[in-house]
């Protein structure tokens, strides 16, 4: 209903207004700096973890034979 009134542009100028008026004019650049390095991460994530992509880490998980000692078994008493 708002967005009828005055139009997209007039909303984002509110907001804005609204978030320099609520955060300050020197948190606002530090602010945006942490949304963006956030939704770099989530999006290097994403593309990490899907199951098309092969893996790009050179950091690999040991071999199976490594992981778990071969005279590994329950404790003694």
């Amino acid at each position: 209903m708002l967005a009828n009134i005055m139009g997209t542009d007039g909303i984002i100028v509110i907001i804005a207004v609204v978030l320099v008026l609520l955060f300050g004019g020197s948190k606002l650049p530090k602010l945006a700096r942490g949304l963006g390095s956030a939704s770099h991460e989530f999006k290097k994530g994403l593309e990490e973890g899907s199951p098309d992509s092969a893996p790009t880490s050179t950091t690999s998980e040991a071999p199976k034979s490594e992981a778990i000692p071969k005279d590994s078994g329950p404790p003694s008493s």
